[in-house]
């Protein structure tokens, strides 16, 4: 099922997603869902609390041919090296983008929908929608990198594209 992607400067991107304590049907039942609003969007990776649910649950999918989907449940980066900055987008703020520092490597230890736990060492474009992602879960959005002049003009644009869309 495709889920409503909440858009900045809506508040409910600020809340701090709860971690999942136990590993249920509807776990694996909102990754899948998940799965589908990214890929239809179309998107990368995508953010339980970008859908409105405050679980720490995320998505995503950097492959060519959008195979490779990977769930990511309870993440948290062990170890990060390294600075590299590029450009991000984020389905949250769409048609904008800017670019972001982050770290080059990280290493994230998660679980999957199951409850199986994992390690993955992530480097380039995975590295950074890992960090994306994760900031989502602590009520952050990339935008909140930027300085208050361009965050304040991200904002007023979303907010008169939402009035327009009506």
């Amino acid at each position: 099922m495709i889920l409503p992607i909440l858009e900045y400067p809506d508040p409910r991107l600020k809340k701090v997603a709860a971690p999942v304590r136990t590993f249920t049907p509807d776990i694996a039942k909102l990754a899948a869902d998940m799965a589908e609003t990214m890929y239809a969007a179309p998107g990368i990776g995508l953010a339980a609390t970008q859908v409105d649910v405050h679980k720490r649950v995320i998505v995503m999918d950097i492959s060519e041919d959008r195979n490779e989907l990977r769930v990511f449940v309870n993440p948290e980066i062990i170890a990060a090296e390294g600075e590299a900055e590029g450009e991000e987008g984020c389905l949250s703020v769409p048609g904008y983008y800017d670019k972001v520092a982050r770290a080059e490597r990280v290493t994230v230890r998660a679980q999957d929908q199951f409850g199986k736990p994992f390690e993955l060492e992530a480097e380039g474009l995975l590295a950074v929608c890992v960090q994306h992602e994760m900031d989502h879960l602590v009520g952050k959005v990339f935008v909140d990198y930027l300085s208050p002049l361009k965050r304040a003009r991200v904002a007023t644009r979303m907010k008169k594209k939402q009035k327009l869309a009506g």
